[in-house]
């Protein structure tokens, strides 16, 4: 594919190889006050979506043409891929269309462009920019709006409970023993079985494992429904998606079965429904379906059916994403926390891992940006915390395990990336690296802001503290108590191991290989720690080492707001904001 150079140079069409995608996001455009470029018309506008790929600019999608219209609302709906371990670049252009060889041509005129990120969208859920024209110049009172949705998928699951009467008697000594499938028919017609209750000893068996939301929450062993031709099945759970592919008019067949212990079963019955039809049950009401044999109504001059089939409840559990939580407006306050031991050399040397080289950043610098550059597209004030300890701090010089590097006991954050940045290349000359290396102080801090956060009861912030350190923790015992404790709370800690430190004992920090306890022997709840050597990364882009700390970081906010039963706030009142500065 062909980039562009500068904005207003369209690109080609093209197609990017997908990655593991966390999530898919709808953008919906419009404009307001459009420049008008034709003489005995308005503009025609038209919007192309550009996204940045390994430094350069790739179309990815491009709307209709409006005809003769200054505040046209684009029918065009946007679909890109959601990293949230990524800062996806985007950049909306829009023209002035003159119908000869496509969009975006020489013949066509500019009418403005605007760069922005995929997550400061979903962050903000609605986002309105003044559009610039080349070289940052305002394109007049121009002004373009995006409005992002996640596609829901698989955002849920239903739990329902059947019973049947007066079903056919199927054995000649006792009475049925009768059991239920459920098959979704799929678009080809074939059948999916999704689920069955067997009356063999005991145990309702699901023929797909529904989707439960703990283990606590898993089918319970039912009581054994033999010889009873009117029977009330256990309630189970499937996810929509396994039901009916989230579509609510998706054909179901549901077959009753008299369970006979060679596996010849004996059919009593079926029916067809939807899952549209089956949520009439919800509250007091019940649905009922005839349960038929197609051969007996042939055969049969008086058939009117082999029993009824009766949904006692439906109860639907949503099951919330993390762009729900994001788009629901809660905000992802970053926190660093920087090691000044002794180990890391005198910062004047050049050997030293805290040494400011003027041509190139080192390596706390490099995992600083790196994963901050990510969270400040989820925090509305892009102010961040940043704590350093294992130093001598002025002005009486005793170890501090947990200080402010801006040096304001008051008020620890520091205005964006930036800010940080130079918090901590002003605070080396002014401080000495001693040690030991502790990090439970740092945690402990953090984790009681998050404790303050969850008596809210809501999920409106959630907290990730990153610890850049160059050696093994000291504190092991009292770090793997703090960091079970922090477990329970809204909040992710990532680890980078800085230099050369043999990290070995680091990796019992990381859950990956089993799970983390305290010292007491209790375990973490959630797994919320990542350890990564940064040597890892060295010869890789920035992004790498963002990408491999960060993917988790989804899974773990949605974890904990499930555990503690917290659903997404309501998203606040759509305000425009200009904050974004002009495309260079």
């Amino acid at each position: 594919p062909r980039a562009t150079a500068t904005m207003g140079e369209a690109p080609e069409p093209s197609s990017q190889a997908p990655l593991a995608v966390l999530s898919k996001v709808e953008l919906r455009v419009s404009c307001k006050h459009l420049l008008d470029r034709d003489t005995l018309n308005k503009s025609d506008p038209c919007v192309l979506l550009l996204m940045q790929s390994q430094g350069q600019w790739v179309e990815v999608e491009r709307s209709e043409v409006i005809k003769s219209n200054l505040n046209p609302v684009f029918a065009k709906i946007f679909t890109v891929d959601y990293y949230f371990e990524e800062v996806q670049k985007l950049r909306f252009e829009v023209y002035d269309s003159h119908g000869h060889a496509g969009v975006g041509t020489h013949d066509d005129d500019f009418l403005g462009g605007m760069e922005c990120t995929v997550g400061q969208i979903v962050a903000q859920k609605r986002v309105t920019k003044p559009l610039f024209l080349k070289y940052g110049k305002f394109a007049g009172k121009s002004t373009i709006t995006v409005i992002s949705e996640e596609i829901s998928g698989n955002n849920g699951y239903v739990e329902l409970a059947f019973r049947a009467k007066k079903l056919d008697d199927k054995d000649l000594f006792s009475k049925s023993d009768p059991f239920l499938e459920i098959y979704r028919i799929d678009d080809d017609r074939s059948e999916q079985l999704v689920y069955r209750t067997e009356v063999r000893l005991g145990w309702s068996r699901p023929a797909a494992t529904p989707w439960v939301p703990s283990p606590a929450e898993l089918p319970r062993p039912p009581q054994v429904v033999k010889n009873n031709l009117s029977p009330i099945w256990e309630p189970f759970k499937v996810s929509l998606n396994s039901l009916c592919s989230c579509e609510e008019k998706r054909k179901l067949r549901c077959v009753v079965w008299d369970y006979d212990s060679r596996g010849k079963h004996d059919f009593i019955g079926e029916f067809f429904t939807t899952f549209e039809e089956m949520q009439k049950a919800m509250g007091e009401n019940k649905v009922q379906w005839e349960c038929m044999n197609p051969k007996y109504k042939i055969k049969k001059r008086n058939y009117k059916n082999s029993g009824v089939v009766v949904l006692l409840d439906l109860k639907i559990h949503r099951v919330y994403s993390f762009l729900d939580y994001i788009m629901g407006g809660c905000q992802i306050h970053f926190t660093v926390a920087i090691d000044f031991t002794a180990s890391n050399g005198d910062p004047r040397n050049s050997c030293s891992l805290h040494y400011i080289n003027p041509y190139q950043p080192n390596e706390y610098l490099k995992a600083l940006v790196a994963v901050g550059e990510i969270c400040q597209d989820y925090d509305s004030d892009k102010k961040f915390s940043a704590l350093g300890f294992g130093a001598r701090i002025p002005p009486k010089y005793e170890v501090s395990h947990d200080f402010a590097i801006n040096f304001n006991p008051d008020n620890d954050e520091c205005e964006g990336i930036q800010g940080v940045v130079e918090s901590y290349q002003s605070c080396l000359p002014k401080i000495q690296l001693y040690g030991p290396t502790n990090v439970a102080p740092i945690i402990s801090k953090v984790a009681r802001v998050a404790a303050d956060e969850e008596r809210t009861k809501e999920a409106s912030q959630y907290f990730i503290l990153l610890i850049l350190t160059d050696g093994v923790v000291t504190d092991m015992a009292d770090t793997r108590e703090a960091i079970v404790r922090a477990s329970y709370l809204p909040m992710s800690i990532i680890i980078v191991g800085v230099g050369n430190a043999d990290f070995t004992d680091m990796q019992i920090l990381d859950g990956d290989d089993g799970v983390l306890r305290s010292p007491r022997g209790e375990p973490v709840l959630r797994d919320i720690v990542q350890f990564v050597p940064f040597r890892e990364f060295k010869n890789a882009s920035p992004t790498a080492l963002a990408k491999c700390v960060l993917a988790e970081v989804p899974k773990q906010v949605v974890e904990y707001y499930s555990y503690k039963a917290f659903p997404p706030r309501c998203p606040q009142p759509d305000t425009p904001d200009s904050s974004l500065s002009s495309p260079q």
